[in-house]
């Protein structure tokens, strides 16, 4: 079954000079807005999709195996999009066009 990834009003996947795919304003999109809400089973496992979440009530991380558009957005260490545990909200005003980024908090050292 192959998935519709242009369902957002505010968001769109195409292809992404940073890497493969990635997430674009479709529109622009004003700082502290929300974008989206990653979505998927969740897991365990790590994987390329999976976006951890800190579960404070089970004091363990778990995962979400992303499954919507929201999987799309790519690393960048000057985001203009952050993670509020599934929700992705703009950091910034996002231009129409600008591809959507958030800090993977890599260890980068």
């Amino acid at each position: 079954m192959k998935t519709n990834y242009n369902t957002n009003p505010l968001a769109v996947v195409n292809e992404s000079p940073i890497h493969g795919r990635g997430l674009f304003a479709r529109t622009d999109i004003p700082a502290d807005t929300l974008i989206g809400e990653y979505a998927g089973k969740p897991t365990q496992a790590n994987d390329m999709h999976v976006l951890w979440v800190w579960n404070e009530q089970a004091d363990r991380w778990e995962g979400v195996n992303g499954d919507n558009e929201m999987r799309f957005p790519n690393h960048s260490s000057k985001p203009n999009a952050e993670f509020y545990e599934t929700e992705l909200y703009a950091l910034r005003d996002i231009p129409e066009g600008e591809e959507i980024t958030f800090d993977y908090q890599w260890d980068e050292a």
